[in-house]
């Protein structure tokens, strides 16, 4: 069976990061994955997960399965973090499961459809996040793709994204960034965010928000923007959570898919079709760090600790966003025909730089600067130890 077995090429992003590892250059730089790194180029543990993971240790009595939708009160403080006060929570018309990661929550949702809906179409952006492609195809969903991002002018292509979503069908799924969009960090201002949650109820549409960096832009309440314009205008729809970024649990791999229905009878219908499919995949999720979360959450202290440093984390990126486009000015570089400023106004750790897939091999391969082929990089892994080197690096790529 596995004689004549092909290998497989490597993942884009994960190949490269592994390409990285391999790199015996004591300068190199990694702005390929999508983890935070403080300015020591560290992925930090926060305090308050550590003081949650402490209380843990101490009260924790037993390692029994979860049942096949997690823990009940982590679905509760996850909606609440979504939702807020919403009546959607006390009319009991959202069900939510915890899932293993916002990865695991999207396929989790992609079989769901599956079972209940046959095999409707799904949209999603170009460009969009590479992993989305892969969950949905492996489905068996058939896709289409709507514009978003204007590579002329480093901005939203709403017109394009408009014209196009006016053109999904009664019953199709059209995927959208809740916040930060990966890989081009341009999302649609309040306004267009209303305007988006018309025309998709107007063609009957089911959006599913990948929702997996709320407050990493403004603020969490800030960056539900879009679940607000959504909820108000649909009556159905799909959340994949996550909380590898915002409270930097990400190989614990935690995550939560929520539906929510026009009814609590369809709500209870739903959430039995998703243990079903849950079943059939990993049977129930792991419990460490939805524990942690729920520990967070629960706790006023630990929650206002959290908090506090989350918009540390959210400050330095916006510094960082500041101190590239400034360092690339100096050397006069312009990697837009209208200047740098695009990179300040992107939200979240990633930047659509405009470096061509030539240039971005001729960082890897003389200043071992990695970033994605698309021009894609995270900026959360600049840090005062390399920012300029990776200035003057872009600068001799670009013949600036």
């Amino acid at each position: 069976m596995f004689e004549n077995v092909s290998v497989a090429p490597p993942d884009a992003i994960l190949g490269l990061t592994e390409a990285f590892r391999a790199d015996t250059n004591s300068d190199k730089v990694n702005l390929v994955a999508g983890v935070y790194k403080d300015n020591t180029g560290r992925t930090p543990v926060f305090a308050a997960v550590k003081e949650a993971e402490r209380r843990l240790l101490d009260d924790e009595t037993s390692k029994s399965y979860l049942p096949i939708d997690g823990l009940a009160e982590y679905g509760s403080l996850v909606q609440r973090l979504l939702f807020g006060d919403h009546a959607i929570i006390g009319e009991g018309r959202a069900v939510t499961i915890q899932a293993p990661g916002g990865t695991g929550a999207l396929r989790v949702a992609g079989d769901l459809l599956k079972a209940v809906s046959g095999s409707p179409k799904i949209w999603w952006s170009n460009p969009t996040w590479p992993n989305h492609p892969q969950i949905f195809d492996a489905v068996g969903l058939p896709s289409g793709v709507y514009p978003y991002f204007d590579s002329a002018t480093s901005s939203l292509d709403f017109d394009g994204m408009m014209s196009a979503l006016r053109t999904v069908g009664t019953g199709e799924i059209v995927l959208l960034h809740g916040r930060c969009h990966n890989p081009s960090g341009v999302d649609p201002n309040p306004e267009q965010w209303e305007e988006i949650a018309d025309v998709i109820a107007e063609r009957g549409a089911v959006p599913l928000l990948d929702f997996a960096y709320q407050g990493f832009g403004t603020g969490i309440e800030e960056d539900a923007v879009a679940l607000h314009a959504l909820v108000k205008k649909v009556p159905e729809l799909m959340i994949c959570s996550s909380f590898s970024k915002n409270f930097g649990l990400y190989k614990e791999r935690v995550g939560a898919l929520t539906v929510v229905t026009e009814s609590q009878a369809s709500a209870k219908a739903v959430l039995s079709q998703i243990k079903r499919v849950v079943r059939a995949n990993y049977s129930n999720p792991p419990s460490h760090g939805a524990a942690v979360v729920t520990g967070v959450l629960n706790d006023p202290d630990l929650r206002r600790l959290w908090l506090n440093e989350l918009s540390g984390m959210r400050e330095r990126i916006q510094d960082v966003r500041r101190r590239l486009a400034l360092g690339l000015d100096a050397r006069d570089v312009r990697l837009s025909p209208n200047g740098n400023d695009f990179i300040t106004a992107q939200n979240g750790m990633f930047s659509f730089s405009r470096l061509n897939k030539d240039q971005v091999q001729a960082l890897r391969e003389r200043f071992s600067v990695y970033i994605v082929a698309s021009g894609r990089m995270n900026v959360a892994g600049l840090t005062s130890a390399n920012i300029e080197r990776v200035c003057d690096a872009i600068a001799a790529v670009t013949g600036s």
